[in-house]
């Protein structure tokens, strides 16, 4: 059925279907274009001017404050779907926020900075690396350094221990 062969008595019937039919979707659309193009900020400042607008709307019907709390949920509930939405283009952080004052703008100062900065933290900044190698033919038992410096401490003991009792047996070679 065309809009010419509507009674009209339909007419505006019709009208208020087709409004509550397809604004929602029509808002989702508009809403989700301007995320992809300009981001969630934008959505937060249409959110804002439509809430206003529903707010501040003059209606002569006998549920007007019913009307404007169904748009405004609509409103919200529209911009939390979007915002949630992949497509959505994130904001750009404000590095003026994050810039130090009195920080240099010219790439050369910065570069030289950075180089006196490692220079300063050198060999703090390079931790020694453990390495291990993996030799064919079998594996070798990995010492610590405490083990190693034990068995160095028993090899030196070992020949005044042979010594003490060669003294005592009379057996000196």
């Amino acid at each position: 059925m065309s809009l010419q062969t509507l009674h009209p008595e339909r007419v505006d019937e019709t009208r208020v279907q087709a409004y509550s039919t397809f604004a929602p979707a029509l808002i989702n659309a508009l809403s989700q274009r301007l995320a992809r193009c300009q981001g969630v900020k934008e959505l937060g400042e249409m959110e804002t001017s439509l809430i206003r607008l529903v707010e501040e709307t003059d209606v002569a019907a006998p549920h007007a404050d019913a009307m404007r709390e169904f748009a405004i949920e609509l409103i919200v509930s529209t911009m939390r779907n979007v915002r949630s939405h992949p497509d959505t283009k994130s904001d750009l952080e404000e590095i003026d926020d994050r810039r130090t004052q009195g920080r240099s703008e010219i790439p050369e100062t910065l570069e030289e900075q950075l180089q006196s900065g490692l220079e300063d933290s050198f060999p703090a900044s390079d931790p020694p690396a453990v390495v291990s190698t993996a030799i064919t033919g079998g594996s070798k038992h990995i010492v610590g350094t405490d083990e190693v410096l034990r068995r160095k401490k028993e090899a030196r003991g070992r020949p005044s221990r042979r010594r003490a009792a060669a003294a005592t047996t009379g057996d000196l070679r």
